[in-house]
């Protein structure tokens, strides 16, 4: 028998389209339909309810982009429907808004709600019915639809620049034709054949093309075609289901893959929509997921985000309320315990810690549930400090699938444990179906047994099933394939559970799992790192100020009784939290979004400020004293660390001279301590600390200069930087204006500025600051942009007299090492990085550091010289210019900074990120502001000075090794306490404290390399 596949398929489909989905509502009568258009924002139901509706008739085009319209929906049901649906049929509401089912979750949503509020089930383009139990909810039907006009943004994914992104660009005409609204009878035989169809074509597809088994399911389905009456579907279908019913029987084999499969619907808390929707799609997605639930006892769903569950609590507490119930039941199951799936590149070390304290404390304190496993299917890239941060929260499992989107290399495992700079390590999986928002077909089942990299030693896999982003979760049809394919033969089993059990029973199996150590680092989506620099900027300058807010006011509660700002504090955390989530922070999200990131730091700011400006006012007194306040865990100009002292007289200023025969053209700034020659494009051409003399810049090649590149991304503007963009280059040496300022420090600055395109409405404009204090051992380079470019990108590039195959960067309580070579394809592959707040390039006994004040994005080449020597060049991303998803991306003023010190160790790299990020403040009172808390040994760095989580009044100091060895120090609390405890992130004690000793607020603390270490100071009464 010859092969008659691509026949067979072609029939099956037309049957498919043009008999059987036609017939799968036996009858239906049409409803009334009324609305109501929302002026401008939404507005809760009782406000809605209460309006005047006027008629809607089928056919009539609605939804201005990013409106609402509420529809009332109203109707008999048939008298002979009415004591129950008809044998073999259920009886549902079919709603067509007139959108796309291409893409859901980029189309119009609505919920549909009962009179009284009560919130019923959610619409979708792959999900639209609400179903109506006659005998349960009445013989008259009467909902109200609150459906959202939201425009698909990614244009069907072309991803092309839109004016739709915020509403004041977007265009006014409205987007969708409401086409149906029916009262419908499903005939459920005609539905169960369909899904029997799906299951076993989609097996047969993938089975291998001569095996007996795939024969077998082509007999079946054509004897299944065969069977059915097109003249008479509804009475024939069972027919087909019988002929069916043999092959679908058929049971897997032993050896067969195992998949565990879990609800899911990854829901962005903003990207191509505001946040304020990102609110309503959660109530109708976890809507549509609850009534699916009291369908299918079987379902469960996975959902992370304590902020999501917030939302529900805060927006629609019937939604929560239901919720409860579900978690209570274990079908709702919270997971990865994160306040959003952030970021994780980008986030400060606390602001990681926080991501993990606040979401696992939301989810205990609401539902008392420990999440035990990481969950970031979607994240860019994954920092080599976040294993520690995760194990020291209490989490024992990591789960992401982004790193299958590599570009160039392939991750050799998809179970194996994970390990971070310090040593800990997480038992880590890798969904090998290579998605997130499965359908469980048969293409996805296969996918994952195919790819699966732990043949031999692991027989299961995870798979979150589900339409995300607003297209509704889980659907009926989804778990209809799940059942199929729990024991078929020729496909992997299903079988429907929570993350909890794949992971203990993954773990078990595979005890001997190999490691991965270091970041996973993400091929692809490099640009993240610098799109958007004010939100990456508003991000850098809160997690600073929430540091020094949370160290002045703990130490004016201790030192004043004064009261503690908890709640200001934990409403600024939540906020900053929010805003790291991973479509925000990396700036890949519409103009709406960014706006709102950008107004909301800039008022956490304004908080913070107050705050701190309140409690250093407490610790002050009253006084006309000149005090300088280092927050900074490093002593500087004469005042301790995390303390306040009198100003120390101001060392002599800098002086500013010519160069020296055979040193380039320019000014010469020197204090006595560094030596810096500025040529005359404001470059830095020379730079020497007086304490050894050697030379940090190579000859003929200046540092801090600006570089222009093209920025022509392959696929997504504001995701993507390819390599390509290293072509095309334009050096920007040349100043229009240069004069030199001096400060009323002392200090002396060469000012530049250059103007690109001058024939432009819109011309960019660059000024560049290099400053030299006095008493200080580095210099700063500053710019303040006024960015009109498009598709470019400016580069800081930083060539360096060093010789050195890799270089430090800072991540999260730590630094990594990363290549300075291109040896192996992993080193090319690597071409964008994310550094924090310095980076550090040493070869033995010679170093520079370089901090930064708010850029995340860099890269480092090397180049060998006439002379033989080597060149080691870092450049730094400060500003792209993209146009998807964000056509204004990064227009406008920026401010920019850097500091430079030659001579370095990575000790003095540690020291000036913090100094950088936390200036000194200046005022005046009675005299000094001791220090409440001190680490003997500055290699230890207290990192947080806070009270407990619990309100008990406990003081709470987390501190972590910052060079990467060993290390001991002396920890003291200045206030008396009753004693100190080892806890974990949520401030619970360690089963081991033999480390902890000493006595009268004073521990000795041993660290290994970059550990973490958290001490609770019981019995300090903060109120």
């Amino acid at each position: 028998m010859h092969d008659d596949t691509a026949l067979l398929s072609a029939r099956l489909d037309r049957f498919l389209r043009d008999r059987l989905e036609p017939a799968l509502h036996r009858d239906a009568v049409p409803l009334d339909v009324t609305a109501w258009h929302v002026p401008d924002e939404p507005v809760p139901f009782d406000e809605a309810a209460g309006q005047s509706f006027e008629p809607f008739p089928i056919g009539t085009r609605w939804g201005a982009p990013w409106s609402t319209t509420w529809f009332r929906v109203t109707g008999e049901v048939p008298a002979a429907w009415q004591d129950g649906a008809p044998e073999g049929t259920r009886v549902e509401v079919l709603v067509d808004f007139g959108y796309d089912p291409a893409t859901p979750g980029f189309q119009a949503e609505a919920l549909a709600y009962r009179p009284d509020g009560t919130p019923v089930k959610s619409l979708h383009p792959r999900n639209a019915y609400v179903p109506w139990r006659p005998e349960r909810d009445g013989a008259r039907v009467d909902l109200l639809l609150e459906a959202a006009a939201n425009p698909d943004v990614a244009g069907g994914y072309s991803f092309a620049p839109t004016p739709y992104g915020a509403k004041e660009t977007a265009p006014t005409d409205p987007l969708y034709r409401l086409t149906r609204l029916d009262l419908t009878l499903l005939d459920v035989p005609v539905w169960e054949l369909v899904q029997d169809v799906i299951t076993l074509r989609g097996l047969a597809h993938e089975l291998p093309a001569q095996s007996q088994r795939r024969h077998e399911i082509l007999r079946a389905l054509e004897d299944a075609l065969d069977a059915v009456d097109p003249d008479d579907v509804s009475g024939t279908a069972q027919a087909g289901r019988d002929a069916l019913a043999p092959a679908l029987a058929r049971p897997a084999s032993a050896s067969a893959h195992r998949i565990l499969a879990t609800g899911h619907a990854h829901i962005d808390s903003a990207w191509l929509w505001p946040l304020r929707e990102t609110v309503r799609k959660c109530a109708r997605t976890f809507t549509n997921v609850m009534t699916l639930m009291d369908e299918h006892p079987d379902l469960v769903f996975a959902c992370s985000s304590a902020q999501q569950y917030l939302w529900m609590k805060e927006h629609h507490p019937r939604v929560f309320a239901r919720i409860r119930q579900k978690v209570a039941e274990g079908r709702f199951v919270p997971v990865g315990g994160m306040w959003v799936e952030s970021d994780t590149n980008m986030p400060g070390s606390e602001a990681m810690a926080r991501q993990f304290v606040a979401g696992k404390r939301f989810f205990l304190e609401e539902f008392g549930v420990e999440c035990e496993e990481t969950w970031l299917p979607d994240s860019f890239g994954y920092s080599a400090g976040l294993p520690q941060i995760a194990v020291a929260a209490g989490n024992r499992w990591f789960l992401t699938q982004k790193i299958s989107w590599n570009q160039t290399n392939r991750m050799p495992h998809h179970t194996f444990r994970w390990e971070g700079i310090d040593g800990s390590r997480v038992f880590t999986h890798f969904p090998p179906a290579d998605t997130y928002n499965s359908d469980l077909s048969a293409a996805d089942l296969a996918r994952a047994e195919r790819q699966f990299a732990e043949k031999g030693r692991a027989t299961r896999s995870l798979v979150p099933f589900g339409w995300g982003d607003g297209g509704g979760g889980p659907t009926r049809e989804m778990i209809a394939q799940a059942h199929r394919t729990a024991d078929l033969e020729g496909s992997p089993t299903v079988e429907i559970g929570s993350p909890r059990q794949f992971f203990a029973a993954a773990e078990a199996e595979y005890p001997d799992a190999p490691v991965w150590s270091g970041e996973m680092y993400l091929e692809l989506h490099r640009g993240v790192l610098t799109s958007q620099a004010r939100t990456k900027r508003g991000n850098r300058r809160n997690e600073g100020l929430l540091r020094e807010a949370e160290l002045w006011s703990t130490t004016a509660a201790v030192r004043t009784g004064s009261s503690y700002p908890r709640a200001e504090l934990e409403d600024a955390w939540h906020t900053v939290l929010l805003l790291q989530f991973h479509d925000i922070l990396p700036g890949s999200s519409i103009a709406w979004v960014h706006r709102e990131a950008e107004r909301r730091h800039d008022e956490v700011t304004a908080t913070l400020q107050r705050i701190i400006d309140r409690a250093l006012a407490a610790l002050a007194g009253e006084g006309d004293t000149a005090i300088s306040v280092n927050a900074s865990p490093f002593a500087r100009d004469g005042v301790p660390a995390l303390a306040g002292g009198t100003v120390v007289a101001a060392a002599a200023p800098v002086s500013v001279s010519t160069p020296t025969a055979g040193e380039p053209a320019g000014d010469v700034l020197d204090n006595d301590l560094v030596r810096v020659v500025v040529d005359h494009g404001g470059r830095i051409a020379s730079l020497r600390s007086h304490a050894d003399g050697r030379e940090a810049i190579p000859a003929g090649s200046p540092a801090a200069a600006l570089r222009l590149h093209r920025d022509l991304p392959n696929l997504w503007d504001a995701w993507d930087l390819d390599a390509h963009y290293l072509r095309t280059v334009t050096e920007l040496d040349d100043a229009d204006e240069r004069r030199i300022e001096r400060g009323d420090d002392g200090s002396a600055t060469v000012v530049t500025v250059r103007h690109l395109g001058v024939d432009r409405d819109e011309p960019t404009v660059i000024e560049q600051r290099v400053t030299l204090r006095p008493g200080a051992d580095a210099v700063d380079v500053t710019f303040d942009i006024d960015w009109h470019e498009r598709k470019k990108i400016l580069k800081l590039a930083v060539p360096l007299d060093v010789h050195a195959d890799r270089i430090a960067a800072e991540t999260q309580f730590g630094h990594l090492f990363r290549a300075t070579h291109v040896n192996t394809s992993w080193d090319a592959a690597r071409f964008e990085a994310c550094q924090h707040r310095f980076a550090f390039l040493g070869e033995p006994g010679y170093g520079v550091a370089i901090a930064n004040d708010a850029t995340y994005g860099y890269d480092v080449g090397r180049a060998t010289r006439a002379d033989g020597g080597t060149t080691t060049t870092v450049r730094f991303s400060l500003l792209r210019a993209p146009l998807f998803p964000d056509p204004d991306a990064d227009q406008g003023h920026h401010r920019l900074g850097f500091r430079l010190r030659p001579s370095s160790t990575i000790a003095d790299a540690v020291r000036l990120g913090y100094q950088l990020q936390s200036p000194s403040r200046a005022l005046t009172g009675a005299g000094d502001i001791r220090p409440l808390v001190s680490s003997s040994n500055p290699a230890v760095v207290v990192e947080t000075v806070k009270p407990a989580e619990d309100g008990s009044g406990d003081v709470v100091v987390r501190l972590y090794e910052s060079l990467g060895g060993r290390a001991t120090t002396r920890l003291t609390l200045d206030a008396t306490t009753t004693g100190a405890t080892l806890t974990d992130l949520l401030e619970r004690p360690l089963e081991i404290q033999d480390a902890v000793t000493g006595a009268d607020g004073e521990v000795e603390l041993e660290f290994r390399s970059f550990q973490i270490r958290t001490v609770r100071f019981a019995g300090v009464g903060i109120a």
